[in-house]
C-alpha cells in the first residue's frame, strides 16, 4: 500500500548476513502512526532518492511478515521512494515538527516497557521525554565488523557485478561503512525517578564522531569529547530534548529493557506555552 511517512529516524548503518548493509529507518504518518522501514540499503540508493530527516516520503510498503512488531514494514521497491516535501525547522522551537512528533510522548519507562512486552500491544517505537539527563558517556567497543557479515557483503557485491553490468562502476566503488569503535550512551531518569543508561544508535552521532576525528587529527579521545560537547553541553543544557526509542527484534521479549535510543528531537524550549496554540 502507498504510504506517506515523515522520516524522523535514520540509524547508523549496520551489517546483516541476510540483507548486507542496511539502515533502520522510521517515521510517523500524517495520522501519527509509527512506521519502521526495513530493510533499506540507504547508501546504495541513487542520490536523488536519498532523503533527510523530516522529509515526507511516499513509498509502497507491505507488512513485514518476518517481524512481529506491528510498526515494521518493508518497501516493495525501495528504488521507487519519492521525496514529497519537508517540514522545515521553522525557527529554534520547531513548532511545525512538534505537531507530528509530540502527539504521543511517554515519560515513564516502565509503562513503555510493559506495553512492549504485552503481545496484544507490542509497542516498539516511541517518543520519550526524560525528566532529567544526568550524563553522556562513551566506551570502547569492537572496532571491526563480524567477518561473516563482511564476507556476505563482498559476495553480494560480486553477484551484482555479474548480473547488473549497467551499474558496475557504482557497485565496484561501494565501500562498507566503517564500524564505530565507541558506544555512546545517555544516563537519564524518568518521571518515577528510575535511572537508565541507553545506547545511542543515531546516524548523526556516528557521523559527528568521524567528522570530529578528522578535525582532531585522529585523536579519538578528543573526537569523543566533541560528540559529548554537542550531545550533553549543547543539547541537554540548551535544548528541549526528547528521545526516539526503538526495540531490537532479537531482544524485544527477552531483555528487561529492550529499547535503545535511535535518535533525538532537540528544539529549543518554548518559554510561553500558549504562544503556538
Amino acid at each position: 500500500m502507498k504510504m506517506k511517512v515523515l522520516i524522523t529516524v535514520k540509524t547508523y548503518p549496520a551489517l546483516s548476513t541476510k540483507y548486507g548493509e542496511t539502515v533502520c529507518t522510521a517515521g510517523i504518518t500524517e495520522e501519527g502512526k509509527w512506521i519502521r522501514i526495513y530493510p533499506l540499503p540507504f547508501r546504495k540508493l541513487d542520490y536523488d532518492k536519498r532523503f533527510n530527516k523530516y522529509d515526507w516520503v511516499e513509498l509502497d510498503l507491505q507488512k513485514n511478515t518476518n517481524d512481529f512488531r506491528p510498526e515494521s514494514y518493508r518497501p516493495v521497491n525501495f528504488e521507487e521512494i519519492k521525496d514529497v516535501g519537508k517540514i522545515e525547522a521553522d525557527g529554534d522551537t520547531w513548532k511545525d515538527r512538534r505537531k507530528y512528533v509530540l502527539k504521543n510522548v511517554y515519560t515513564n519507562l516502565a509503562k513503555l516497557i510493559k506495553e512492549a512486552k504485552d503481545k496484544n500491544v507490542c509497542t516498539s517505537l516511541a517518543v520519550f521525554k526524560p525528566t532529567k539527563i544526568h550524563k553522556f558517556t562513551y566506551e570502547k567497543t569492537d572496532r571491526e565488523w563480524d567477518s561473516k557479515k563482511i564476507n556476505f557483503v563482498e559476495s553480494e557485491k560480486r553477484q551484482l557485478n555479474l548480473f547488473e553490468s549497467e551499474n558496475e562502476e557504482d557497485i565496484e566503488n561501494f565501500e562498507v561503512v566503517d564500524k564505530l569503535p565507541y558506544k555512546f550512551k545517555y544516563e537519564f531518569e524518568d518521571d518515577s525517578g528510575k535511572i537508565s543508561n541507553l545506547m545511542i544508535e543515531d546516524w548523526e552521532t556516528g557521523m559527528l564522531y568521524w567528522n570530529s576525528l578528522k578535525s582532531c587529527d585522529g585523536d579519538e579521545r578528543k573526537a569523543c569529547e566533541k560528540v559529548k560537547e554537542k550531545y550533553f553541553d549543547n543539547f541537554v543544557k540548551t535544548k528541549d530534548v526528547y528521545f526516539y526509542l526503538g526495540t531490537t527484534k532479537q531482544h524485544h521479549f527477552t531483555s528487561p529493557n529492550p529499547f535503545v535510543i535511535i535518535g533525538a528531537f532537540y528544539p529549543k524550549p518554548i518559554t510561553q506555552p500558549g504562544l503556538f496554540g
